[in-house]
């Protein structure tokens, strides 16, 4: 019922046959969709062969005709256990037929590190690096993810020395990684020195970074600075996870401190996210407590969808074939063997509907999936295409008994507003407030953010103004990352102009923007050689009493050198050292090299004395980014880390 009232102007029979049925190649499939259930079906049965005494069942289905690598490493990834899995790879052998990629021996390579079987593991390694395996290569982030996977710390350690040798800029997850097998093999002051070192250097931490982080204080038994670092993250603006809030509730729950668990899942809503099933016993715990109330909600959500059949083998008597395959209809333990859920892959699944046809569409509705908003919403996250996503979208909310949630509306507007599909994100919108339903404020954010990806300015302008009340009230700080969001976009969009005007409308509205909204603004008119507007943000800087950081400074000094504006630079410098900060050694060479070719000589040798009598070893790089982290807010965050784990040693 929900479907129809929420989709009643969409003819779909009529989108569909516009569309032409394309060919699958020579494959005896008519489409990539009929070519996923094979291989689905296939799957589950080498699944539940390989948890059976049913060898033969193996040594059949490996030997299937249609028998591919996609297969091989589903079937590898879900072993049950590293000996299950070595199993495959002996008997793939004896198939003269089968060869291995990348992926199959990726999948078998992950199976060996997380079962710690290390003699097979570093044979496998070697016979890849060997060139035994064609077309098969394994690079730095391969190995220090299977070296994290296995525990070795040693072997982390010396290949993150060598990726380090060999390239000159070293991504975060690096980072992440060596942070994380520190903190699991019980290295805490290690740990924080990752953190700090990769600040110190200009990598700016992402969510993965302050989930190590908030783990590691929770664990310690930290659970006020875990959260005084969760609460740091909107301002930086990186993405809270269901991680982090798994981690913080698991341990508030543990402490039996329920009242921030209430609000923690207050928080969850606003951030548009939905516990997983690993929170369900925390959740659980607080029901048996008397919050049954507060989690009702989330608790009937998690249940297991009674809709979801199991499948397993048949053995009602002795003639039974090995290897029948059927579906457990009545799911109440009558067969003998094993039963699992079905296996599906959202990914291949979604690559699968890529080629939406008449065809693919009755296909699926014969293949009877049951569809479930977190199903749906990690398709729609899968799809390369923003229209086939649209049409997905719009035939599954038609599907009986499934009515999408504020989750998969999140996706589907998401999806669009990148893609700059402006009118079809306004007649969801129009939609949800006809529905009378309420959006996450982070769903709003969001928008804002993606249309500033595909230029769309003034579909922006139009949900700041006319559809943030689709998320009820906003608290005063909510509003200036809003703000701070359409400020982007717009400049983003070369909009200067609104820019300047939205600017003015935050400061009318009594709404002050943070210093990193600053130093994004400052930074883009600096691009543009325009310095009067440069000069008159750090006056209302100056103005409104945000106290200018490093990074700030960095931004004014290099825009001033970039428009030959060398003795205004050297102001800034001024400044920077009467607050007893230092800019970090490529700003200097940059201040200094100004200085030198307009002649000012003098001035240029005062920046290199005053460099080496404050700090003999300047700063490798700036804490910050412009439009996002602040260095008080990463200083703040390495304080509370270093800290806690000062006063456990203490």
């Amino acid at each position: 019922m929900f479907a129809k009232r929420f989709f009643p102007a969409i003819n779909l029979s009529k989108t569909l046959t516009q569309l032409q049925t394309r060919s699958f190649g020579r494959t005896p499939f008519t489409n990539k969709l009929s070519l996923y259930l094979h291989r689905a079906q296939l799957i589950d049965s080498v699944r539940l062969a390989l948890r059976s005494n049913s060898p033969n069942s193996l040594l059949s289905l490996l030997d299937d005709r249609l028998l591919d690598p996609f297969i091989v490493t589903h079937a590898l990834r879900s072993a049950p256990s590293a000996d299950s899995a070595l199993s495959i790879i002996e008997i793939l052998k004896t198939n003269p037929s089968f060869s291995h990629n990348q992926n199959t021996l990726h999948a078998l390579a992950t199976v060996l590190a997380k079962s710690r079987r290390s003699n097979e593991f570093k044979t496998l390694i070697r016979d890849i690096r060997s060139g035994k395996f064609m077309k098969v290569n394994v690079c730095f982030m391969n190995l220090i993810r299977w070296f994290s996977t296995s525990g070795d710390l040693d072997l982390v350690i010396s290949t993150w020395n060598e990726y380090r040798q060999t390239e000159k800029r070293v991504s975060t997850e690096y980072y992440n990684i060596v942070m994380s097998v520190y903190v699991n093999t019980g290295k805490n002051f290690e740990a924080v020195e990752m953190f700090k070192m990769m600040i110190d250097e200009g990598v700016v931490p992402n969510s993965r970074t302050y989930t190590v982080v908030i783990e590691h204080l929770v664990n310690l038994g930290k659970l006020d600075s875990a959260m005084e670092v969760f609460s740091v993250l909107p301002l930086m603006r990186i993405k809270r996870t269901l991680k982090q809030y798994l981690v913080l509730v698991e341990g508030f729950v543990g402490v039996e401190r329920f009242h921030e668990v209430k609000s923690l899942l207050n928080e969850m809503r606003n951030d548009g996210k939905f516990p997983g099933r690993a929170m369900r016993m925390s959740l659980e715990r607080m029901q048996e407590v008397g919050f049954a109330q507060e989690i009702d909600e989330f608790l009937r959500k998690m249940l297991p969808d009674e809709r979801i059949r199991n499948v397993g083998y048949c053995e009602y008597s002795s003639d039974a074939d090995d290897g029948d395959h059927v579906d457990n209809e009545s799911g109440d333990g009558n067969l003998d063997g094993v039963q699992l859920k079905p296996w599906l892959d959202p990914k291949a699944l979604a690559n699968a509907l890529n080629e939406w046809s008449p065809e693919v569409v009755s296909t699926l509705e014969d293949a009877k999936f049951v569809w479930t908003n977190r199903l749906v919403c990690k398709v729609l996250r899968n799809f390369n295409s923003p229209e086939i996503a649209w049409h997905f979208f719009c035939w599954v909310a038609c599907q009986p008994g499934y009515a999408p949630d504020v989750y998969v509306l999140e996706r589907m507007l998401a999806i669009l507003a990148r893609h700059g599909h402006v009118e079809l994100v306004d007649r969801l919108l129009s939609k949800i407030r006809r529905e009378e339903m309420k959006l996450p404020f982070s769903t709003i954010k969001l928008i804002i953010d993606l249309y500033g990806v595909s230029k769309k300015a003034d579909a922006a302008l139009k949900v700041f103004h006319d559809d943030k009340t689709l998320c009820g009230s906003i608290s005063n700080f909510s509003l200036m990352l809003l703000y701070s969001s359409l400020l982007r976009t717009l400049t983003k969009c070369k909009r200067d102009f609104d820019a300047i005007k939205v600017l003015e409308e935050m400061f009318l509205s009594g709404i002050c923007p943070d210093v990193q909204t600053f130093s994004g603004l400052m930074y883009h008119f600096s691009l543009k050689g325009d310095i009067k507007t440069v000069q008159k943000l750090f006056t209302m800087v100056r103005q409104s009493g945000v106290e200018p950081d490093a990074y700030m400074f960095k931004v004014l000094i290099q825009a001033y050198c970039k428009c030959k504006r060398a003795a205004l630079a050297f102001r800034v410098f001024e400044d920077l050292s009467n607050v007893n900060l230092m800019p970090d050694a490529a700003t200097k060479e940059l201040l200094v090299k100004s200085l030198w070719k307009e002649g000012r000589r003098k001035e240029a040798a005062a920046v290199e004395e005053r460099c080496v009598e404050v700090n003999d070893v300047l700063p490798l790089a700036l804490q910050g980014h412009i439009w996002t982290v602040s260095s008080s807010d990463l200083t703040r965050v390495y304080n509370i880390y270093c800290s806690s784990l000062t006063s456990i040693s203490g």
